[in-house]
């Protein structure tokens, strides 16, 4: 709450807020263990269930009304309004103890969705879903590409048409991880098809539970059903469920994609301490990893992790002192991770050796080696792929020329239509 003559109370100092945290914690929070602290990325097991979530709602809950959610967000949406030294300082004593754990849809919904809300919503929006999600009462996913656009995500053809002071959406997403446990789905729209691709999309918030939106899963190769489909038929909005402006969402989507990217990250962020967890687990449990062979793949991965957190701490800093190119230097992260995540699982399978073919224990190093490589190209292709990185770097890092397209400045219908007889000959 803001002081009587409207300005912002006076944040107490950092140690005393580090003091407190740490002694709400203790009394409040489960410690971690050893396995949950070097649990890697890409498991096996735990996928999300809506029974198990309840559980984790609740101690999202309790950590909001501790005022421990939404440390950096606006204190008039139920956040508390803080600058990111006090989340650092909050994550620093959080390390040791079990915090909320939402699954995939829990990530984009505080790290993406979200911030992007905040950054773009009315104010009457924000006050309606910003302090559920706070609370753990509402998972917010993306309903972002179309089945049928590829990677052209200004070319989605599911549509919402004015209907009086209704609007009525159809069509159908893919890729929404999450979604058969979420609440609401922020979901990407054609509301003008006359003017060019980029200029006729509107953001809604679309719950998944109304009448005509169906969610199915889809089977993964690394065993678990946490993509999904979407399917809507005739659902019903209003100008209250508009993120945004109507017709302004590509705008929007850029903001999103920034946050997907990982460039909100100008907060700061410390430099790499040792080993990666998965690699000290790895070396635990498979002594083999002792002769020299296996050292000489281990001290690869590590520099290539070394060599990665350098690079992020690096656009950290540069996206701090050119914030109009904070989306665009946002790439290179992103590049970095789609194209060595495959050259860090395929070493870390050479260090695992038979303990990744076989397993019987599912949360092993060895099994988690196995599903790491199963999940390595998954930053190739999410949230933009490696082609598209190099272009936006290319075009708008770099100033080179942008590559020729024939439908930036056409009305959308033509595209469509020009689409279907296109013989695939120039001139």
């Amino acid at each position: 709450m803001t002081a009587p003559d409207g300005r912002q109370p006076t944040p107490q100092p950092l140690d005393e807020y580090r003091r407190q945290a740490r002694q709400w914690m203790s009394a409040n929070l489960e410690r971690r263990d050893d396995r949950d602290t070097a649990q890697p990325p890409g498991r096996v097991t735990r996928e999300t269930t809506v029974e198990g979530l309840s559980t984790q709602r609740a101690l999202q809950r309790r950590l909001h009304e501790a005022g421990y959610a939404g440390i950096t967000w606006p204190r008039e949406y139920g956040g508390q309004g803080l600058d990111r030294t006090y989340e650092s300082v909050f994550q620093d004593e959080a390390s040791g103890y079990v915090l909320p754990d939402l699954g995939i849809a829990g990530g984009a919904t505080f790290f993406v969705c979200a911030p992007t809300m905040i950054a773009h919503a009315s104010p009457e929006f924000l006050h309606r879903h910003i302090p559920r999600i706070l609370a753990g009462d509402e998972i917010v996913v993306q309903f972002f590409s179309d089945p049928d656009a590829g990677s052209d995500l200004a070319g989605v053809r599911t549509q919402a048409v004015r209907d009086g002071d209704r609007w009525i959406l159809n069509g159908s997403k893919i890729w929404s991880s999450g979604a058969y446990y979420a609440d609401v789905g922020m979901c990407l729209a054609r509301t003008d098809w006359d003017v060019p691709k980029h200029r006729g999309l509107t953001w809604f918030a679309v719950p998944t539970t109304a009448p005509g939106v169906t969610v199915e899963r889809i089977r993964q190769i690394n065993g678990n059903s946490e993509f999904c489909q979407e399917f809507f038929s005739d659902v019903e909005l209003t100008d209250a469920d508009v993120i945004g402006e109507v017709n302004d969402g590509w705008t929007v989507t850029h903001t999103m994609l920034l946050y997907e990217r990982g460039g909100s990250a100008a907060s700061g962020r410390s430099a790499a301490k040792g080993l990666a967890a998965d690699l000290g687990r790895l070396i635990a449990a498979i002594p083999e990893i002792a002769d020299s062979a296996a050292r000489d793949v281990l001290a690869q991965v590590h520099t290539d992790d070394l060599a990665r957190d350098a690079l992020g701490r690096r656009l950290v800093r540069l996206m701090a002192s050119q914030p109009a190119l904070t989306a665009n230097l946002a790439s290179y992260g992103k590049l970095a991770s789609g194209v060595l995540d495959p050259i860090r699982a395929n070493l870390v399978m050479r260090l695992a050796g038979p303990a990744a073919i076989s397993w019987t224990d599912p949360e092993s190093p060895g099994a988690a080696a196995a599903v790491g490589l199963l999940n390595s190209r998954f930053l190739a292709i999410a949230g933009g792929t490696t082609q598209m990185q190099r272009n936006s770097i290319g075009e708008r890092v770099l100033g080179l020329p942008r590559e020729p397209a024939f439908d930036t400045r056409k009305p959308f219908r033509d595209v469509v239509r020009d689409a279907q007889h296109w013989s695939g000959q120039v001139g």
